[in-house]
């Protein structure tokens, strides 16, 4: 074999020190011209690629950059362009940022809510929801993948476009509100679009394209979405001079893959880290005049891949398919779930710790070594024994394992998992300790992280404030938070969190057996980054983490009761890059006894209402529905480990955002929370729907405003959806907040949206009396 080809199935956007989000925040605040953005985000491709092809790949992925999220560049490009955006500027930027983030513009008499947000299958990354039309045209509106190809060809780069399939565009849309057809109806009409596309790709010089179709990854209902695709690739296959790479991820394609392995492309991406059981099955159906692309470094995780493990898998391949078609080694997914490189972290993390970890970059040479062995061992024999040393340190190192924190988690019985009495016992219990109005109004928990916090905190990191005056900062912040909200008649307050940086980081800080990066920085949406932990060992925690911001929140205020904010093991898990070698449901058992310890010692200091936020709990959820089961029995747990140590008085809410909860709202409701507050404004209260049909009868509050976008909700339109609400849970149950933190948001915004929230719930309650 002369040669296998090393690729990757996409690229991290942001750039080694997140120059595209300074580069979008600037353009938004007016700081950054457009011509400024355009060039920015040129160069920042531009370096991309190099750094690729500096490690050894054989061919760069291109179209994979984008100004805030690749379905939204996908349906812009198709023309799906909603009629509440068209009178805006579709040539420019205009239109399409105000479906990201929505657009209120009194000078042009613009007043647009963004386009509904979800997570991205099982990741914290989140996309944007196109909007069909029963009417819908689709033109070929935008080809800014064309030019990218032309970009990179004109640097002498040998690229391959990616673009979202025309199958996963539609299914991953919804139905335009009031619209009776269903979004993958519209595919005959969606192809020839795709067709023109690409046959400006085929004219513009390209071999390949790759096409992603991660819908492949769920169960599918096959009598729908095996004919979807075979008109859709039946049509495309027809255009001369291209080749097409079916490309899906994050699990196994399973039954999908007896149809999928006989549309008419000309290559098969296979996720051979989370779909690994699909190999032997998909080495017998996919045809030999198919080439395989084996995703074999994890693009999800941090970890140092097991090069030998890696390599004796693709040689498997490679005896398999002899006398087929070639073999690539890629990326399992897109390196966008990955922070860009390792090497703002020499220094900062220890040698030990830096052996084990593998970044974006890193990963890159990863699938070069991989590529280069399986053709002559010899050439990077010494990487390979390099990586084996390093990957044998991680197994037998002392840092890792803790039999004490082992065994007290082993050691636990059923009663550490239920509350002392049911919901309705504790409910009474809670009014009279509480006494809070009728439809109580509250936040989730973070108000803005001003230019002031963040420069405070900078401060103290670099040691030009010292930790007596940055404690000294922090307590005037939160005052003056607990008195404006008191101030504005909210019911039950919140310290503001301005000591975090983020929920997850904030707490992994605390715990025993994390890591923290330099920057290792991922995109979760739009311009926002996290810095997610690793996770490398046994955790616990060894002091409490809140009670003295949350006693000293609470004695800022007269007679309101201020939340104790934490976050959940859950999503804790989830937000952080978990070690590997042992059950994901082990790892979050450690961190839920953690979270139980703080909950415990936030009561005994006097705090009577404690937030434990499970925003990404759907999120963990497998793509296939067989796992469902095993997933939700752990993770229903290991919430209520954390929660129920706690008297009946104590009221427990938690949170949830951005996701399809219909599927798993009988594991909400086992969570046995007091009160949920769950996202809901910009899903066009499909959550009503859930409560329909699975009931709920604990406390509960929707959403009344998206918290994502600038614009400010007039009372007149939460007080709608205030409105629809009532209609479906009891009055003595339902709570008026926003959808979400108030973190990325500024304080004039806040203050206004608030005001009009707090009269939306002054005004039903006078409703209610009359």
């Amino acid at each position: 074999m002369s040669s296998i080809k090393s690729t990757i199935l996409g690229f991290p956007r942001m750039g080694s020190d997140r120059q595209l989000k300074k580069l979008v925040e600037g353009f938004w605040a007016g700081k950054v011209t457009s011509a400024e953005l355009v060039e920015g985000s040129k160069k920042l491709r531009a370096e991309h690629w190099a750094l690729q092809v500096s490690h050894g790949l054989s061919e760069v992925p291109v179209g994979d950059f984008s100004y805030y999220d690749q379905v939204l560049d996908a349906a812009f490009a198709v023309g799906v362009i909603p009629e509440r955006y068209q009178q805006l500027d579709s040539a420019g930027t205009q239109a399409y940022f105000a479906m990201a983030r929505g657009l209120q513009d009194k000078s042009i008499n613009a007043d647009v809510p963004s386009l509904e947000m979800k997570k991205w299958f099982d990741t914290n990354y989140h996309y944007m929801v196109p909007e069909i039309s029963d009417n819908q045209k689709f033109t070929l509106h935008s080809t800014k993948v064309v030019d990218e190809f032309s970009e990179a060809k004109a640097l002498g780069y040998t690229a391959r476009p990616v673009v979202l399939g025309p199958v996963s565009l539609l299914a991953l849309s919804k139905a335009a509100k009031g619209a009776s057809s269903k979004p993958i109806s519209h595919l005959s009409k969606l192809i020839p679009v795709y067709v023109e596309l690409f046959t400006k790709l085929a004219a513009a010089g390209a071999e390949w394209v790759q096409v992603d179709e991660p819908v492949l990854s769920l169960d599918l209902d096959a009598a729908v979405y095996k004919p979807a695709f075979s008109q859709a690739y039946t049509e495309l296959s027809k255009i001369s001079g291209l080749k097409f790479l079916l490309t899906s991820y994050f699990d196994r394609l399973g039954s999908n893959l007896d149809w999928a392995a006989a549309l008419p492309v000309h290559g098969i991406h296979l996720d051979l880290v989370r779909g690994a059981a699909d190999l032997d099955e998909a080495l017998e159906k996919i045809p030999a005049d198919k080439v395989i692309s084996a995703g074999l470094i994890n693009g999800r995780n941090i970890w140092k891949a097991n090069l030998e493990k890696q390599l004796a898998v693709l040689q498997k391949i490679v005896e398999a398919r002899k006398s087929a078609a070639p073999v690539w080694v890629s990326s399992s997914c897109s390196l966008l779930h990955s922070p860009h490189s390792l090497k703002p972290e020499a220094g900062h993390l220890d040698e030990e710790m830096l052996g084990w970890l593998s970044f974006a970059e890193e990963k890159i040479e990863e699938v070069a070594i991989l590529a280069a062995a399986a053709v002559d061992r010899s050439v990077v024999d010494a990487k390979l024994k390099s990586n084996a040393e390093k990957v044998a340190s991680r197994q037998t190192s002392e840092r890792i394992t803790r039999p004490a924190v082992q065994q007290r988690l082993a050691s636990l019985d059923r009663t550490f998992y239920e509350r002392k009495a049911p919901f309705g016992e504790r409910q009474k219990l809670q009014r009279t300790a509480l006494n809070l109005p009728l439809f109580p109004t509250t936040t989730i928990g973070s108000f803005p992280q001003t230019a002031e916090v963040r420069k405070a905190r900078a401060q103290f990191r670099k040691g030009a404030l010292s930790k007596d005056e940055y404690n000294e900062f922090l307590d005037s912040e939160t005052r003056k938070c607990i008195e404006w909200q008191d101030e504005v008649g909210l019911d039950v307050l919140v310290h503001g969190e301005f000591e975090r940086t983020d929920m997850v980081e904030f707490f992994g800080e605390n715990l025993e057996g994390f890591v923290f990066t330099k920057k290792g920085w991922v995109q979760s949406y739009g311009s926002r980054c996290v810095k997610r932990p690793v996770i490398f060992g046994e955790v616990s925690r060894p002091h409490a983490m809140t009670v003295d911001v949350a006693r000293f929140a609470q004695g800022c205020s007269k007679n309101k009761p201020v939340k104790g904010m934490l976050t959940g093991p859950v999503t804790i898990l989830q937000w952080s890059f978990v070690r590997d070698d042992q059950p994901r449901s082990q790892t979050a058992g450690q961190i839920a006894l953690a979270i139980r310890d703080e909950v415990v010692d936030l009561e005994a200091g006097g705090i009577k209402v404690i937030q434990v936020d499970e925003p990404a709990i759907r999120e963990g959820l497998p793509l296939r529905k067989d796992d469902y089961a095993a997933y939700l029995a752990w993770s229903v747990d290991v919430f209520r480990l954390a929660t129920t140590g706690v008297r009946n008085e104590t009221q427990v809410h938690t949170h949830f955002c951005y996701s399809d909860f219909n599927e798993i709202f009988t594991a909400i409701k086992s969570l046995d929370a007091d009160v949920i507050t769950i996202e809901n404004s910009k899903s066009d209260l499909k959550l009503l729907g859930a409560l329909e049909t699975h009931g709920y009868t604990a406390e509960i509050g929707p959403g009344l405003y998206d918290i994502h976008s600038p614009r400010v909700p007039s009372v007149e339109e939460m007080a709608a959806r205030f409105a629809a609400l009532q209609k479906y849970i009891p009055a003595e149950n339902l709570w008026a907040n926003p959808d979400c933190g108030l973190k990325t948001r500024g304080w004039p915004e806040v203050k206004e949206s608030l005001e009009n929230l707090v009269a939306v719930a002054v005004a039903a309650r006078k409703s209610h009396a009359a």
